[in-house]
């Protein structure tokens, strides 16, 4: 929760817990209040306190609401005084602490802040890792966010260790693109759009104050994914609502929503709004699907023993990566370029258009701000026909 709190508010919660240290709850056993009458306590310690520090008889009238057999006024004074001061030393480690993790999230550098939802540890680096590293590049933020943990997503292995397993790859994935990875405690298959859902959504949207933000579209052949474009879509505008999740400040202005790719048809097929071109780093995007092991040399959940033979050894990387160029995971960028070739042209220019060869594509949804043309050019600053000139 500090996280998602200002500075002057954090500073207020702390000054308000300083009293409270001062006037700290009375240990288990005390009745509480002056000259209070001590409750037995032996049951919340495992072991009786020496002698000269024993607790007094059940019923025993205490001075001062102490307890300790020779305690006077002014030694529970000074024990008070001291606890509170530890504890007030703490509350001031602990908002240090939190203060020196947030400030340079609260800070405004100017930069885009981005985050991508994908329903498994592999999606959003399969859909946007291309685009994400041209924003790393040029020094904006980016988050991935994986909805659920993809315990289920392999044909051999599964539950926790399998969790534990991809929650590895897609780490390894991420820094590979210099951007941020968090794997949500949802387990694969098991994505409800829920109100509780929804909140986290809109937390994690809040938290990382994002301007744009990239999802599934809402129909797709796994349930997971669909979920991930319901709930991400329902978040739209919540996200500026102030009474909606108020642990959580509001956004001062409603982000720009955005479908990643797909080819589906119906009710509608994808259509690209913006199609960027991701040459200069696909090397490092086969570099980053490279750590995704589970589910690009292992089949994730429809692989088998046959499938891996198949496959180059891991002691091999560099086969291994020419494989993923020939595969199926590494033309699906190349296919994206072809298919959407009329938008290449639009956003680079006939000349530069007709060289890209490999290509991420990303539609507006409605629910979220609308941009202009101009602001598009601004939110993906990666465009510039030969002339110079911008879209």
């Amino acid at each position: 929760m500090l996280f998602n709190t200002t500075r002057e508010d954090r500073f207020s919660m702390l000054s308000r817990a300083m009293p409270g240290a001062f006037l700290s709850p009375s240990p288990p056993g005390f009745a509480g209040g002056e000259g209070g009458v001590r409750e037995d306590w032996s049951s919340h310690v495992p072991n009786p306190p020496h002698p000269a520090l024993s607790p007094a008889k059940p019923g025993e009238r205490v001075e001062e609401g102490i307890g300790l057999a020779g305690e006077t006024p002014n030694t529970r004074r000074a024990s008070n005084i001291a606890i509170s001061a530890l504890l007030f030393l703490a509350s001031l480690l602990a908002f240090i602490h939190f203060e020196s993790k947030v400030t340079a999230a609260e800070k405004h550098d100017g930069k885009l802040r981005i985050i991508v939802f994908g329903a498994h540890p592999d999606d959003a680096e399969l859909k946007a890792g291309g685009t994400a590293m041209l924003w790393a590049k040029l020094g904006h933020h980016v988050k991935f966010v994986s909805v659920t943990n993809g315990d289920i997503g392999h044909w051999q292995i599964k539950g926790e260790e399998l969790a534990k397993r991809r929650l590895a790859e897609v780490k390894a994935a991420d820094k590979q693109l210099g951007v941020e990875a968090e794997v949500l405690p949802i387990h694969d298959g098991e994505l409800e759009p829920t109100l509780e859902n929804r909140r986290t959504i809109t937390r994690l949207i809040r938290g990382w104050k994002a301007d744009i933000v990239i999802a599934h579209r809402p129909w797709d052949y796994h349930p997971d994914h669909r979920y991930v474009g319901v709930l991400v879509q329902d978040a739209a505008f919540m996200v500026t609502v102030p009474f909606f999740c108020p642990d959580t400040p509001a956004l001062a202005q409603n982000p720009v929503f955005l479908y990643s790719s797909d080819g589906f048809q119906k009710p509608y097929p994808f259509r690209p709004d913006v199609v960027v071109a991701i040459d200069e780093v696909l090397e490092r995007k086969i570099d980053a699907l490279h750590e995704l092991e589970s589910q690009i040399y292992e089949g994730g959940a429809n692989g088998s023993a046959e499938f891996v033979r198949s496959v180059p050894p891991a002691s091999d990387a560099e086969a291994r990566k020419a494989w993923l160029r020939r595969s199926d995971w590494g033309t699906r960028n190349a296919a994206e370029a072809n298919r959407f070739r009329d938008q290449l042209v639009r956003w680079y220019g006939e000349e530069r258009a007709k060289s890209v060869k490999h290509a991420e594509a990303f539609e507006v949804c409605e629910y979220g701000r609308r941009p202009n043309a101009e602001e598009l050019g601004r939110l993906f600053p990666f465009f510039e026909k030969k002339d110079g000139t911008k879209p």
